[in-house]
């Protein structure tokens, strides 16, 4: 697939909401054929951790018997920090997806639902103090991590910020790429933060498809050690690491199953531990 540069639509003034729990598009960007972002209004009584998700949708059809017309909703991570005053979703475009058959149509101006229940486990409480933390993440998975990754606990909970994420086609990381660049140049986390804290962040993106400058399953990667040397880092363990998990059933169940094998307990918010998956959806 040739890459395509990004699409993007900007603000304008949000207009008075007509559906229920309704916000506002403020901005859209297209980068694949496959992928977008989008940003919204934030609802003012709305407080999240970074790394959690909410219920987002838009209206569905008409009830061919009744008439009456019901929410469409899915989990979405929030991608945006907990401090942003607005919102910043990353989604996949399905053709025949209920939902995103239609999201991904949505231009600046329209509405969608958002109810505002944030929840989730890939969350700073769910884990127990360490040095180095790990995000894995797959496809539309890097979007917690596009919000944790903005959030001053990260760099102040750890030592070091491994963020890997495997993807298809050379395009799909476009997103993570962006985000992790734009850090150098964020004047308001470099002054909250400390000067030159993205310095923390190892970025190790993969393709498994189209040819890139690194390839393979990040699975793979670490198994053969390969990852570890390209990183300068010595393999995960219990005392010092810390990790979370995002992406499609296989990788999580897969990831799962080699972090317990590096020693690494699973944990949750009422019992932190050393890694937590995101189980509420898949990319």
């Amino acid at each position: 697939m040739t890459e395509q540069k990004p699409v993007t639509q900007t603000a304008a003034t949000p207009a008075v909401p007509t559906l229920p729990d309704a916000q506002t598009v403020t901005g859209v960007t297209h980068y694949t054929d496959r992928l977008f972002s989008f940003r919204c209004t934030r609802p003012a009584s709305l407080r999240f951790r970074s790394g959690e998700f909410v219920m987002i949708g838009l209206m569905g059809d008409p009830d061919p018997k009744t008439g009456k017309v019901k929410p469409l909703l899915r989990a979405y991570s929030i991608a945006s920090p907990s401090w942003d005053e607005e919102l910043e979703f990353y989604s996949i475009k399905v053709p025949d997806g209920p939902l995103t058959s239609r999201l991904q149509h949505i231009s600046v101006g329209d509405e969608i639902i958002l109810r505002p229940k944030p929840v989730g486990t890939l969350v700073h409480d769910a884990l127990i103090p360490g040095k180095r933390i790990w995000f894995f993440a797959t496809g539309t998975g890097f979007a917690p991590f596009a919000s944790l990754l903005r959030e001053p606990q990260t760099y102040a909970d750890y030592d070091e910020v491994i963020i890997t994420h495997t993807c298809r086609e050379a395009g799909e990381l476009t997103y993570g790429r962006e985000i992790i660049e734009s850090l150098k140049d964020d004047e308001l986390l470099n002054e909250v933060i400390g000067e030159g804290f993205w310095k923390k962040i190892k970025y190790y993106p993969t393709t498994t498809r189209e040819p890139s400058a690194k390839m393979g399953r990040i699975t793979d990667l670490m198994r053969s050690g390969e990852a570890f040397t390209d990183l300068g880092v010595e393999p995960l363990c219990s005392q010092n690491d810390r990790a979370m998990i995002c992406g499609n059933l296989a990788f999580n169940l897969e990831l799962k199953e080699m972090l317990e094998d590096y020693g690494l307990a699973e944990g949750a918010n009422s019992k932190p531990a050393q890694y937590v998956v995101e189980k509420a959806f898949l990319d």
